[in-house]
């Protein structure tokens, strides 16, 4: 099997269980037509993004690493009226992509873009955030990953989940004596989490449109 047949079987499952969604094709576009990379979450991903924050009926989300908005919109629509999500990001072209398609999604009043370095703003958070977190998707550069997991505990509670995207890196995990910084951060990340009494979780590897990879569900006790 090669990845084309991993995004015909993503197309195939779209077709089926998600249909067409107009705000989100045209998030997509603008993402593309201004530059970003395409490094966002698939349409399947947003889904399930959007499913697990229905399933834990969050009112609270927190997204570290913001690019153009499309995981940001897909999990906030599963927000009651009175929800907020906070999504951190440095890039002020992202930011400005991503305040774009939030207003095209017609979720400005529930979507909060913070500029600025998420290691400066996370604990900014900790002090000033009235309530934690219900999710967490932590889907930024991934020789934080330890930090940002850090600071997300600080900023949950139990019941609280925390997804984090792109652990599994199409392989390269098992590179124990890899000089690539993203590399040495997964793996640091697990080794935390797997000594960590405080939660339990789980990583999935994933095929699809966008490779080869996974993702790490983590379930604060």
């Amino acid at each position: 099997m090669d990845n084309q047949v991993w995004s015909d079987v993503d197309s195939y499952i779209n077709d089926h269980l998600l249909g067409k969604d107009d705000v989100l094709e045209k998030v997509l576009f603008n993402t593309t037509q201004a530059g970003l990379p395409n490094i966002q979450v698939s349409a399947a991903q947003g889904k399930l993004l959007y499913q697990l924050a229905l399933m834990v009926k969050a009112k609270n989300i927190l997204e570290i690493g913001t690019l153009g908005g499309y995981s940001a919109i897909s999990m906030a629509r599963a927000l009651p009226k009175c929800g907020k999500l906070v999504t951190l990001e440095a890039d002020l072209r992202h930011v400005e992509v991503a305040k774009n398609n939030v207003r095209l999604a017609g979720l400005e009043n529930i979507i909060d873009i913070k500029i600025g370095k998420a290691l400066d703003t996370l604990p900014l958070l900790v002090r000033s955030q009235p309530q934690k977190f219900d999710v967490i998707f932590i889907d930024a550069d991934k020789e934080n990953i330890p930090h940002y997991y850090d600071w997300s505990i600080k900023l949950s509670h139990s019941g609280s989940i925390i997804i984090v995207d792109n652990v599994v890196r199409q392989g390269q995990i098992l590179q124990a004596e890899s000089n690539d910084l993203r590399i040495r951060g997964v793996r640091h990340f697990y080794e935390i989490v797997g000594q960590d009494k405080r939660v339990t979780a789980t990583t999935m590897q994933t095929v699809g449109s966008k490779g080869y990879d996974g993702f790490c569900l983590i379930h604060v006790l």
